[in-house]
């Protein structure tokens, strides 16, 4: 992340205004008064534009951080409680909307099957289908440019938990983490692999290029990520969120690379989803088994956190998943802003 986004309303513009500040005042009075308002306004946090925003920000500093923002913010105390006051809203939500979650017996091919009958019986609208066979070359740019938020900084939110958990599961973690990572190739990451299919359609490809242009609700599914990666209390969500993430990507690679290939695209636009078709049909059984399986195994206790982390990945995949197959089906951008060119 290089430039601050624009604010989404009073409180990420008060955030943006404060990052902004050569000098950092230990109490934010300001600050505070705002997000008092904005709670206090009845809406969903999940599609809350000044919301997602302002906590995007704050996990931000924590990751590739902002040009114009001196880095010691990071760890400022009145950020971070704004921060708590933001995530518990957060996971109220969640919480509220998942319900009940599976209980299988707490050893690792029992958690896996539970994991893999999820995946089942998510029921959302398949954008990997209309992808492969309806998406406009302008709606195929809409579609990279929503993953671009995650795709571009694949996979650094669930490497959080490596240093949090030991034996099976940490093994089975570093073992995705390090092919996510491209086996240590320069040029080889998934996230230098997404860069050259966005080059490919003459879009920008640095990560955040596009944060203005991305919704709410996009932002929803990647600052959870960031939510469970950041907090120990969430080591075993942040495990169930890679597990379904990994038994849910195969197949849907698949046919984006179909459509990118009916399109006109060949390599290296379609690259990063050719790598995902053979790398996740093998990360989906280290995950569900091993990482998540053998995570649950050890400490039965964060049976309920893994699949928390899990259900997450299906209930906001499918919010945004409706997002931009309503905006689409409606002629419509998904977007927020106009795409801009690559220079």
């Amino acid at each position: 992340m290089r430039d601050l986004p624009t604010g989404r309303g009073p409180l990420s513009s008060a955030l943006i205004a404060a990052l902004m500040r050569n000098d950092m005042p230990d109490d934010l009075d300001q600050l505070g008064e705002t997000a008092e308002e904005a709670f206090r306004v009845d809406t969903d946090i999940l599609f809350n534009e000044d919301l997602q925003l302002t906590l995007f920000v704050l996990y931000e500093l924590h990751y590739s951080g902002f040009d114009a923002v001196n880095d010691v913010w990071e760890w400022h105390p009145p950020l971070l409680a704004l921060r708590k006051r933001l995530e518990e809203r957060f996971e109220n939500r969640l919480n509220d909307t998942i319900g009940e979650l599976p209980q299988p017996a707490p050893n690792a091919q029992s958690v896996a099957d539970a994991l893999f009958d999820m995946t089942k019986a998510a029921t959302g609208p398949s954008v990997s289908s209309y992808v492969a066979r309806n998406a406009t070359l302008e709606q195929a740019r809409e579609f990279l440019v929503h993953k671009s938020i995650y795709q571009l900084k694949e996979a650094d939110p669930h490497t959080w938990a490596i240093p949090r958990l030991t034996g099976r599961a940490k093994s089975a973690l570093v073992e995705i983490q390090a092919d996510e990572y491209g086996g240590g190739v320069p040029g080889q990451t998934h996230a230098e692999l997404f860069a050259r299919t966005m080059e490919g359609l003459g879009l920008e490809n640095d990560f955040g290029s596009y944060i203005d242009a991305i919704p709410a609700i996009t932002l929803a599914s990647v600052n959870v990520i960031s939510l469970f990666g950041l907090h120990r209390r969430h080591r075993g969500a942040a495990c169930g969120h890679l597990a379904i993430y990994e038994m849910t990507s195969s197949i849907p690679n698949a046919k984006y690379a179909r459509g990118f290939r009916r399109l006109g695209f060949s390599s290296p636009v379609t690259d990063y989803f050719d790598e995902h078709v053979e790398a996740d049909a093998v990360h989906e059984q280290i995950a569900g088994r091993d990482l998540a399986g053998g995570l649950v195994e050890a400490d039965p206790r964060l049976m309920n956190d893994v699949f928390f982390g899990a259900a997450t990945v299906i209930l906001l995949d499918t919010l945004a998943g409706q997002w931009q197959m309503n905006a689409w089906q409606s002629d419509r951008s998904s977007l927020r802003a106009e795409l801009r060119a690559a220079a």
